[in-house]
């Protein structure tokens, strides 16, 4: 159905708000503009709020197939919508693994059932993510897979990763890579430092994460291929990436926001819901990761959206599993602790949540321009209320943010031409 929303604000080129109209026809943007009227289209009134693309969220743990007591593709999709979100990428840490043409192409089959949003699928790196034996790249790219990951662990061997990077070089397919030598986490469950010694935890050190990224750039170098980081967690990972891309060296990567807003301080006690992989770290660490996201090391920023039960979580940090849910409330929070006190623009903010991920990744969503799919986001920058995880479409409840005032709520979401989420006032 050909629809118009009126009254919008959008953020134009000189960064000023601007009042304009958005006809959308046949699932794509067909016009833009302050006198854009139509007769025959469903009429929605915008009133006032801002509009943008449709974000996108390259990391996101569905658990569908093989965990739906966490999450489906269903229940994760719907909260994706609810936070703004058109566009998600499905990690392959399920069971089984989308490692294989016929796995990947059953993710794809219930994807196409259950998703209310568009949904990418990873291929997985190696053979149920066990870090030995490569998987097929031909194959799962020719199935539609954009990017292949072991997300959830860390590729170990040198040798495996540098094979998969000369494959995935031929396919031009990216490496996404969660970074962790397994051999310096020494049992840790939080980051190693002055609050772990406070609640005499094992801790995990950073170097645990940077020494694999130093590893996976040099060999990204050698394959020529296109490697991206996930989760990027301390200062010392910044540099090298920093320095990799100074080199020429065809590196990207991103940043959660819980890493952005808060660090291992934070931490009040030995509760679950703190207890996150990357870990929150030091301060200096936080500051260094909001330095590298303004000066474009950090390319974007994506949730980390990992559900679990509250029975899992409700364990302490010994015994319950690592993860955060956030596609309900990254923008509001990002809006509330950056761009309210000014240490960002709003532009700044919609791009690091739309334009630049899908610039990595080669997309060819999240622009607000004439002839783009209708993937769009109406937000009430004014509105202001709590966090409330009761109220959370996702199964998970594991946020350490339950009760923190936010401006900036989403009230409508589109996807394709088709209104997929709304507050019942608009």
């Amino acid at each position: 159905m050909t629809k118009i929303i009126q009254n919008v604000q959008i953020v134009n080129n000189e960064g000023e708000f601007e009042t304009t109209a958005v006809l959308v026809e046949d699932g794509k943007i067909a016009a833009i503009g302050a006198n854009v009227t139509s007769t025959v289209a469903q009429q929605i009134d915008g009133k006032g709020l801002l509009l943008s693309p449709g974000f996108i969220d390259v990391h996101v743990h569905l658990r569908e197939p093989g965990g739906e007591q966490k999450e489906t593709i269903e229940t994760g999709t719907n909260a994706a919508a609810k936070g703004g979100y058109t566009t998600i990428c499905a990690m392959p840490n399920t069971r089984p693994v989308p490692d294989t043409a016929e796995n990947f192409s059953h993710v794809l089959d219930l994807v196409e059932k259950n998703a209310l949003v568009r949904v990418l699928p990873y291929g997985s790196i190696t053979i149920r993510q066990a870090g030995k034996e490569r998987t097929d790249i031909k194959s799962l790219k020719n199935l539609g897979a954009f990017a292949l990951t072991d997300d959830g662990v860390g590729v170990q061997a040198a040798g495996t990763m540098l094979e998969a990077m000369e494959e995935a070089a031929k396919f031009n397919i990216p490496i996404v890579a969660h970074c962790e030598d397994n051999s310096l986490i020494y049992g840790g469950v939080m980051h190693k430092g002055k609050r772990s010694e406070e609640l005499g935890l094992k801790g995990i050190p950073s170097v645990s994460e940077s020494v694999h990224i130093a590893r996976d750039i040099l060999l990204a170098e050698a394959a020529g291929a296109h490697y991206h980081v996930c989760h990027v967690s301390t200062k010392e990972s910044v540099r090298v990436i920093r320095d990799a891309k100074k080199a020429g060296i065809h590196v990207t990567a991103e940043v959660s926001p819980h890493h952005l807003i808060l660090c291992e301080d934070d931490i009040p006690s030995d509760e679950a819901i703190w207890k996150m992989n990357p870990p929150l770290r030091a301060k200096e660490d936080m500051i260094a990761l909001r330095a590298g996201l303004v000066d474009g090391t950090l390319d974007f920023i994506a949730t980390d959206h990992a559900p679990h039960t509250e029975e899992e979580k409700s364990n302490g940090f010994e015994k319950a599993p690592f993860g955060i849910v956030g596609l309900e409330t990254a923008f509001p929070l990002l809006y509330t602790h950056f761009v309210k006190p000014g240490e960002w623009t709003l532009q700044q903010l919609l791009d690091y949540l739309t334009i630049k991920p899908a610039k990595v990744f080669g997309f060819e969503f999240g622009k607000l321009e004439v002839g783009s799919p209708a993937d769009l986001v109406l937000i009430d920058l004014k509105k202001e209320q709590k966090i409330d995880k009761e109220t959370f479409i996702s199964k998970g409840k594991n946020t350490p943010f339950n009760g923190i005032v936010c401006n900036g709520w989403p009230q409508l979401t589109m996807y394709n031409g088709e209104i997929v989420w709304q507050e019942e006032q608009i």
